[in-house]
């Protein structure tokens, strides 16, 4: 069945940007909610996951819309199969747009004065 993501463009706050400090996302900052977030993340060459359910990151704008910064690098060098199979049906897959240099990997976008 076709969808469309609600938005296509990266924000001006996402953490995966390499020039956003996580503590500036609006409405408070959570390190531990940020690091919980590692369950949305592909494990390399695990296709045991195809089979389960697909964990999303949705946009700390609003949960209506996924983090285009998060889809970039899952569809990218995240190599994240469910999700590339589910984006076959969306319509507007093609629109996203990322702005600027992104990291490359979850650990990278947690803050830097923190162990990882």
């Amino acid at each position: 069945m076709a969808w469309k993501l609600a938005r296509t463009r990266q924000c001006a706050k996402c953490p995966w940007r390499t020039d956003v400090d996580p503590r500036d996302i609006a409405n408070g900052y959570s390190e531990e909610r940020h690091r919980a977030l590692a369950r949305t993340i592909a494990k390399p060459a695990d296709f045991t996951s195809l089979d389960a359910p697909l964990h999303m990151m949705a946009c700390h704008e609003t949960e209506k819309a996924h983090c285009i910064g998060w889809l970039a690098n899952q569809v990218g060098p995240g190599n994240n199969i469910p999700l590339r199979m589910r984006l076959r049906d969306c319509e507007n897959a093609h629109r996203i747009q990322t702005v600027g240099e992104q990291h490359l990997t979850f650990d990278d976008t947690l803050p830097k004065d923190t162990p990882k």
